[in-house]
């Protein structure tokens, strides 16, 4: 591995290419904050689809991409002499030490959990006026309500014991299923939402990221639907071809083949 001397050098020479290309190059010279935004989203997405592979050479790379924005936006921000990317370490830095007083401090803490409720605590005597100001508007649903648990539970909005909340999973849907009875569209939706919304929680009380269970899940159909494609395309059938009992034959077949 690299020594830490190396390390700043490598993190040196970022800077003086960023500020290169800022000068030099037509592309680079024209972006912003705002058209650097979504591509900036999809290089967090793609980095935690290399995470989720177990990619880690892919990992490395996506890694690199992120600290480019990271540095772009730094840049950006130099220009207007609003901050530079020393104001940005020096920032992250300080909210380190400030929201690890058991590192940093005479706190003592007994485990995750109690770090967790510190922070957040912390966090509102910086000012926030909720917890839920750090949960970002323009998250996925799923990854929101994971948060949003996760940020309540942390000032001691929660549940004791997992049984409990697989008890309100269930509530949910016994309530799901009444409002089906009923046939009121908006009503079905929304106890539908409670149904998701209970799942993430219980997620979160079996130590488990319901994003990262739900991708995995989207992964692993869709390598078994391209292997029933395979198939078919092999007997010189559509799949609207196939009877349903022959796809769920070649859908065990992948299956066996996971195994």
């Amino acid at each position: 591995m690299n020594t830490r001397a190396q390390q700043l050098k490598a993190f040196d020479r970022l800077l003086t290419i960023m500020e290169e290309l800022r000068e030099q190059c037509p592309w680079d010279k024209k972006q912003t904050m705002e058209t650097l935004r979504h591509l900036t989203i999809e290089e967090t997405y793609e980095l935690g689809d290399a995470i989720l592979d177990n990619d880690l050479e892919e990992v490395k790379k996506e890694l690199g991409d992120l600290l480019l924005h990271i540095v772009f936006y730094a840049k950006i921000g130099s220009e207007t002499k609003t901050f530079d990317i020393a104001d940005v370490a020096n920032g992250i830095c300080d909210k380190l030490i400030n929201r690890h007083p058991h590192i940093y401090g005479d706190v003592q803490v007994a485990d995750e959990e109690e770090v967790k409720q510190n922070w957040e605590q912390i966090k509102l005597k910086e000012g926030k006026k909720s917890v839920l100001e750090g949960v970002p508007r323009s998250l996925p649903a799923l990854v929101k309500a994971n948060r949003i648990q996760d940020k309540v539970a942390g000032v001691g909005f929660d549940w004791e014991e997992p049984q409990q909340v697989f008890e309100k999973v269930k509530e949910e849907l016994e309530e799901l299923q009444e409002e089906l009875k009923n046939g009121d569209v908006a009503k079905i939706e929304d106890e539908f939402g409670d149904v998701l919304f209970s799942m993430i929680n219980y997620a979160r009380f079996l130590k488990i990221n319901p994003e990262n269970a739900l991708e995995r899940t989207n992964k692993k159909f869709a390598k078994r639907f391209q292997y029933l494609e395979a198939k078919s395309k092999k007997m010189g059938k559509s799949l609207k071809e196939m009877s349903l009992a022959e796809m769920d034959g070649y859908w065990n077949q992948a299956k066996t083949r996971e195994g």
